[in-house]
């Protein structure tokens, strides 16, 4: 058996009732794209999406997000229940985790933790701020470059980012800056994540390239990736999933640069894979596109998974399950250039699936509980039984 499970990146779908107290009462990434830009997903809407609970609406003038009589997949909206907005608790809540304290977030680090971060990694650092990335690296590049000293930024996330350009900083000192600075962040300082931000300048302009690498904490608990593989499932990866989970649980991870080559190797392995449990993230939609509040840029991406989704759905075997979700919300069209406390949507295909709605699931977890009562291990059999022939 396949079980492919698909994570669009930020692709909320309407703001949680929470979502005040992140800021976030107004977001709603799929609803204000499709309100402000438009964007067509044949695809998508096929299996379901617009017939989850709260994403149909009209906007006037005859337009609207609108559903479709017969839905090909069973469908459902989730509620996260880690009290965070992060990627980090999002994918691990999606994998069975949910996180009871979730990762600090800085608005910038403390005297302490810089002194020792530069201790560790035997630098100097400029920035220390919240910020874009891209933003960042343009107004300090100039800096950067006279002072040879990398850029540490955060976010909203629970993140610690340095960015710093080849030519002064070069990779592989980069990635040992990042792993000396992931050795500082832990206990009481613990971020999710350390990120190396690689970046190259060119006629004045300063440009990310495609080598990021995250720097996770390993998962704090037992995960689904872990069940799967204790009970010899193969475990694949996809795009930045296996540095989410510190490749536990995973057996062959594909590392990709962009969502193209993360949809490349999605349709390659839903045509050659034999058996196993494939994990996939794209992330375009939150990097390149919710972050630099780009609504354009983020509908052609979205059109870009729903084309490809078209063409590889035809090619799934009778006892494949293809899941779509995403991780949390990043609403383009808000002022905010950060994540949004939203709801999630959850699509699951296949011919052994009944089309139904499932209403709204509290919990991204709902997922990994499917997923593994589909091998018939510790899942929640709840919608297994619901909508498996």
């Amino acid at each position: 058996m396949r079980v492919f499970l698909v994570v669009i990146d930020s692709f909320g779908i309407g703001a949680m009732p929470d979502a005040d107290k992140f800021g976030d009462a107004e977001s709603d990434t799929y609803g204000n794209i499709c309100r402000s830009v438009g964007v067509s997903l044949p695809t998508l809407v096929s299996l379901g999406l617009n017939n989850i609970d709260g994403v149909a609406k009209e906007f006037g003038n005859g337009a609207g997000i609108r559903p479709v009589e017969s839905p090909r997949a069973a469908y459902a909206r989730l509620q996260e229940k880690t009290f965070a907005k992060d990627t980090t608790a999002g994918h691990y809540e999606i994998a069975g985790l949910v996180l009871r304290h979730p990762y600090r977030i800085y608005k910038k680090f403390p005297p302490d933790v810089v002194a020792d971060l530069e201790r560790a990694a035997g630098t100097h650092f400029i920035g220390n701020e919240v910020a874009s990335g891209t933003e960042i690296i343009q107004r300090l590049g100039p800096e950067h470059l006279r002072t040879g000293c990398p850029i540490l930024y955060t976010s909203q996330d629970s993140v610690l980012q340095i960015a710093a350009d080849t030519s002064i900083v070069p990779l592989g000192r980069q990635y040992e800056i990042c792993e000396a600075a992931r050795r500082v962040m832990v206990g009481e300082r613990a971020v999710g994540r350390v990120i190396a931000r690689p970046f190259i300048h060119e006629n004045g302009k300063f440009i990310r390239t495609e080598d990021r690498k995250d720097y996770a904490l390993e998962p704090p608990g037992e995960t689904m990736l872990d069940v799967l593989s204790a009970n010899h499932v193969r475990v694949l990866s996809v795009g930045k999933i296996y540095d989410l989970f510190c490749g536990r649980g995973i057996a062959e991870g594909h590392h990709t640069g962009n969502n193209a080559e993360g949809l490349e190797t999605l349709s390659s392995l839903v045509e050659n894979l034999s058996d196993g449990f494939v994990f996939v993230n794209l992330v375009d939609t939150d990097m390149l596109y919710g972050h630099r509040n780009n609504a354009k840029g983020y509908a052609a991406a979205l059109e870009e998974i729903d084309g490809a989704l078209a063409r590889m759905l035809p090619q799934l075997r009778k006892d494949d399950v293809f899941i779509v979700t995403a991780d949390h919300g990043c609403d383009p069209t808000t002022a905010s250039t950060d994540h949004s406390r939203e709801y999630v949507p959850l699509l699951i295909f296949g011919d052994r699936v009944r089309p139904q709605n499932l209403g709204t699931l509290l919990g991204f977890d709902n997922i990994a509980k499917f997923v593994c009562a589909l091998y018939g291990l510790n899942g929640d059999a709840d919608i297994y039984e619901k909508i498996m022939r």
